[in-house]
């Protein structure tokens, strides 16, 4: 009888500590699901861009799925049967079962209707983009991104229907803009008119020759008043007067035909006709570095910051490739200054536990 018990006590036991480690399995799951989905999200982002750039190369039509929610459930489920019979023969069972389930679930969204025009044919908001050189982005390079025109100075274009290269003016002035800007010289700030509120360019205080030199080589370019030194920013073609600056920004589209244009296309492609070869502004005078190179091959890269396969080539960025990648990495941010409107709310991660 006491070798029963003896029996009983152990399978309680047992028991009983199964149950006690389902108690702790959401909180051991946090830090390593956050991990792994931001990974996720962040490298289906990536991918989904650059195909898309690909896409449009060849002309084929850009799809983007947004990632709506991420409901992930756990369950652990544990069971014990005891059993014991005391007669002439003693006989005990003991049955152990346990199921573990880890049940995804991922809602995509597509990019469509107010939400598409939104995102992606919406000019990128002019604050947007002050505001991102006010936190020391570089000037220069996102004026080249996300710019078609300042004062009516004309950016480079490599769409097929208006290429073009810069004006004489336009590389100077942002070269200025970033050298300004790096001596902390330029500022920008928000001047409230009643309901409205507009954005502010101004100059600092007195610096050096170097930085007084590109002041006046901003004003002479823009067509500024000498002696002014803060300037009203709008969204526009061409400004007023002599204290105003109009900038005309880009559309996510837009900067994505220009980025497209870099994109290192197979010759075969071109020779079977599947895409056109990029007719190339002549830039090569003013030593201007292209924005991004996205290279293409047949073998998958050893090396990428990111990578696509799309008709039977593969399509990269190099991950030795620093500006490359900070270029495209600008492209993801301005993407999100173009939600103007009510945004959607963001992916969410729900982990129910028992």
């Amino acid at each position: 009888m006491e070798k029963y018990f003896s029996y009983r006590l152990i399978l309680t036991m047992l028991a009983l500590i199964l149950l006690a480690g389902c108690t702790g399995i959401g909180p051991a799951t946090v830090a390593r699901d956050r991990f792994n989905y931001v990974n996720a999200i962040s490298t289906s982002w990536k991918r989904q861009m650059l195909l898309n750039l690909v896409k449009m190369r060849y002309v084929d039509v850009p799809v983007f799925l947004n990632v709506a929610s991420i409901i992930n459930q756990y369950a652990f489920e544990g069971q014990i049967d005891l059993g014991a019979e005391w007669t002439d023969v003693n006989s005990q069972t003991l049955g152990v079962r346990g199921k573990y389930t880890d049940r995804p679930t991922i809602t995509y969204s597509p990019l469509v209707g107010e939400e598409f025009y939104r995102s992606l044919m919406a000019p990128i908001p002019v604050r947007g983009l002050l505001f991102l050189i006010e936190a020391d982005y570089p000037a220069d390079l996102l004026f080249r991104i996300g710019v078609q025109t300042i004062n009516g100075i004309e950016n480079r274009s490599g769409a097929e229907r208006r290429i073009r290269s810069a004006d004489p003016g336009f590389i100077p002035l942002i070269a200025a803009l970033r050298r300004i800007q790096s001596s902390g010289a330029l500022g920008m700030r928000i001047r409230s008119k009643g309901e409205q509120k507009a954005m502010v360019m101004f100059f600092r205080g007195k610096h050096s020759s170097e930085v007084m030199k590109d002041f006046k080589t901003i004003r002479e370019i823009l067509g500024l008043a000498p002696d002014a030194r803060e300037f009203l920013v709008f969204y526009g073609s061409l400004a007023e007067n002599d204290k105003e600056i109009a900038i005309l920004t880009r559309s996510m589209l837009d900067i994505m035909v220009e980025l497209g244009s870099y994109i290192e296309v197979p010759a075969k492609d071109i020779e079977e006709g599947a895409v056109r070869a990029a007719a190339q502004p002549i830039d090569s005078n003013l030593m201007i570095p292209p924005l991004i190179k996205i290279r293409s091959g047949e073998s998958r890269p050893s090396k990428a910051y990111v990578s696509v396969y799309y008709k039977d080539n593969w399509f990269w960025v190099d991950d030795r490739d620093f500006e490359s990648k900070r270029t495209f990495s600008f492209l993801m941010m301005l993407f999100s200054l173009t939600e103007t409107g009510v945004k959607a709310a963001a992916p969410i991660v729900t982990v129910p536990t028992n």
